[in-house]
């Protein structure tokens, strides 16, 4: 069946399966579930060709990637959409805009569901710290509760974090809930200067007559403080503007800066950037609560919507993510071009407050898709590669690559894998909503497929495989050693 594909909102109008449940789905999953086989479609290993286009489910990739596992979406979260990926020891935690499920992954060929949550609140973009997870709510509710239904937006509804108590992996535990102005589109974790403490950055946006508590222009983000030892006391302590010019105020065919649509904290470096729907932003969060804004970039002539940032190791580039057509639209092809829908690469450049960004170059992959699929840049991150600037990334239906960017005027894809078309008569939402590579392989979150793991062997990344993390949410950039 066809499914809606989603407005420049980012799935925010997604229909959710009502549900009177609490939680479900707590117990472990029966050993031997079907959690582990790969795509029955063969792969095309040898397929190189970038205007080859697979076959409705047919595999393509690089010869050096390779699918090792596929976990599909269990019930009932197989009524909605995958969303976003966190991680932290041996599991992997997986957001879906019904909930979210957590699978053991220390053996990345055979994942293992270890328990689901039914808490339905678009989209459920996730993070992990120690035994607290943390939800974002960007639809308005009823109440707070996971058996919330979606209602008219009124001073009465409810959108923002919720926060689970993890340290039981078969068993999460609502504790705590937190209402944000305009809800919670997504959230990045900080961790405070001291230990016991982290933040939340909390990016949304959107008009006052849709969205809870969000007055126009919403330019704000709201911090949340957790204290770790007890969640039950987290709190908005600020609210900073982060705009109070207003913003760019759009074009016709792009998005009005109107609040952000998400944030990358480096934390080691004191530096955030922000893709806030019409600027990028470089920030200093020396003070987690004060960040301030010490340079801005705009795109007048191709980026639409500035939807995510990564930097590289050093802290010397960042890319910035444009989602053209808010994932819902096929922009992987000659008519779109490779300049739209694709990577800004910027160098960044002086000290302190002096700090600038220099666009360098765009990265789109080389891969022309059908237009029944919905295909734009989308969620990745670094791999840990010695003295390279690598980064995986998804690209919806376009599948995963995986691409170099050392040069920054000359970025060059070196590995990918992907699926063919869900339909070949009719656009179809779907593909890989993040893909992020940890302690040794790359996790792609397929939004109708389900997880999958891959790996990718190639000596250009070889490196990689040194570097392990106890803890890695993506949107909270760690520092690796860079030998």
């Amino acid at each position: 069946m066809s499914r809606p594909f989603p407005s420049p909102r980012h799935l925010r109008t997604l229909g959710l399966a009502a549900t009177g449940l609490l939680l479900l789905g707590l117990a472990p999953a029966a050993p031997g579930a079907a959690q582990t086989a790969v795509d029955p479609a063969p792969a095309r290993a040898g397929a190189e060709s970038p205007t080859a286009i697979p076959g409705v489910d047919e595999i393509a990739s690089s010869p050096n990637m390779r699918l090792v596992a596929n976990a599909p979406i269990g019930t009932p979260l197989n009524t909605s959409v995958n969303s976003d990926l966190a991680f932290q020891g041996k599991y992997v935690f997986v957001g879906n805009y019904n909930g979210f499920q957590i699978h053991d992954i220390a053996r990345p060929e055979r994942p293992k569901l270890v328990s689901q949550v039914l808490c339905p609140g678009s989209q459920n973009d996730i993070s992990v710290h120690g035994d607290l997870l943390f939800l974002s709510t960007d639809s308005p509710r009823s109440d707070d509760s996971c058996a919330s239904t979606r209602v008219n937006p009124d001073a009465t509804a409810w959108e923002g974090i919720k926060i689970f108590d993890i340290s039981d992996k078969t068993a999460p535990r609502y504790v705590k809930s937190v209402q944000t102005a305009c809800g919670s589109h997504t959230h990045t974790l900080v961790p405070a200067r001291t230990r016991g403490t982290v933040y939340l950055y909390v990016s949304s946006y959107g008009p006052s007559d849709t969205y809870v508590g969000c007055p126009r222009p919403h330019d704000s983000i709201s911090i949340v403080r957790v204290p770790v030892q007890d969640p039950t006391a987290a709190s908005v302590v600020a609210t900073p503007n982060l705009f109070p010019d207003g913003g760019y105020e759009g074009r016709p065919d792009g998005s009005a800066t109107s609040g952000c649509h998400d944030i990358t904290v480096y934390p080691d470096r004191d530096l955030a950037a922000g893709a806030c729907m019409g600027d990028g932003i470089l920030m200093d969060i020396a003070d987690r609560e004060a960040p301030r804004v010490i340079n801005r970039v705009r795109d007048t002539e191709n980026f639409a919507f500035w939807h995510s940032a990564t930097f590289n190791n050093t802290g010397t580039k960042v890319v910035f993510v444009d989602e053209l057509g808010g994932g819902g639209a096929a922009t992987c092809n000659a008519t779109v071009g490779p300049n739209r829908g694709a990577n800004a690469v910027y160098d960044i450049s002086g000290d302190g407050d002096a700090r600038t960004m220099t666009f360098r170059s765009y990265f789109k992959i080389p891969r022309a898709n059908a237009d029944t699929e919905n295909c734009v840049a989308h969620n990745g991150a670094l791999l840990p590669v010695k003295g390279r600037d690598i980064m995986v990334q998804s690209w919806y239906q376009g599948g995963v690559s995986v691409w170099d960017f050392t040069d920054s005027t000359t970025p060059k894809e070196i590995g990918y894998w992907e699926r063919g078309p869900l339909s070949d008569s009719a656009l179809v939402f779907g593909g890989s909503w993040s893909a992020y590579y940890y302690n040794g392989y790359i996790y792609s979150n397929d939004t109708v497929k389900g997880l999958d793991v891959l790996e990718i062997d190639d000596p250009r990344t070889a490196s990689a495989k040194l570097t392990r993390f106890q803890e890695f949410n993506p949107q909270t950039q760690p520092s690796y050693r860079s030998w």
